[in-house]
């Protein structure tokens, strides 16, 4: 039962962040939301709001973490698996219908910076997403500079594209952009491949 009302307050504030942001989401939002009673929230999570949170947000990037690595390393081609992500991210949407974005957006906007481990973790989110992204096209013959620029192009674009999807409350806007940040990709890779080529093609 401990186990079960732990979950049920994760759950609820998780869905609270994403759709209000840290300030917006008061102990009293998260008790009425989970059903539990105030007591429990202190015996789960002995620092309060601002642990739980914490805890909340690295669950969510966690699983974000993992699911973009897991697109980026099922597809050799960068191009086709960052056109995939941005379909899932529209998919993700629908399915919500349009009131859930990033996880870790809401948090930012709020700028909590009275709670260091949240502003750290949220730093350390986006760090490791444009990461995730400029590896796969660093390994793919981007160079260094230019897959960072890339990585960023992508993220950012994500993140706005989120909040587009939401206001029109259409994902027609992902699936247009998708289109063009695949094309850049593969122009990126195959500008990358081209000093190799010459270099092997001179041997």
């Amino acid at each position: 039962m401990a186990t079960h009302t732990r979950t049920r307050m994760i759950e609820a504030t998780a869905l609270l962040l994403r759709r209000r942001g840290y300030h917006g989401t008061s102990l009293n939002d998260i008790l009425s939301a989970s059903g539990a009673p105030r007591g429990s929230l202190y015996f789960h999570f002995p620092g309060g709001k601002d642990q739980l949170v914490v805890e909340v947000t690295r669950a969510s990037v966690a699983e974000v973490t993992e699911r973009l690595g897991e697109a980026l390393a099922a597809e050799r081609d960068p191009a086709v698996a960052v056109h995939h992500i941005y379909q899932s991210v529209g998919r993700m949407l629908e399915d919500n219908e349009f009131s859930l974005g990033c996880p870790v957006a809401p948090v930012v906007l709020d700028s909590p910076g009275d709670v260091p481990d949240l502003v750290e973790l949220c730093r350390s989110a986006f760090e490791q997403w444009i990461g995730l992204l400029r590896e796969a096209f660093v390994r793919a013959g981007v160079p260094e500079r230019r897959a960072q620029a890339l990585a960023l192009l992508v993220e950012s674009s994500l993140e706005g594209l989120m909040v587009i999807a939401r206001a029109t409350r259409d994902r027609a806007s992902l699936n247009a952009v998708a289109d063009e940040v695949a094309v850049l990709i593969e122009q990126a890779v195959l500008a990358g491949k081209a000093p190799q080529q010459a270099e092997t093609a001179a041997v």
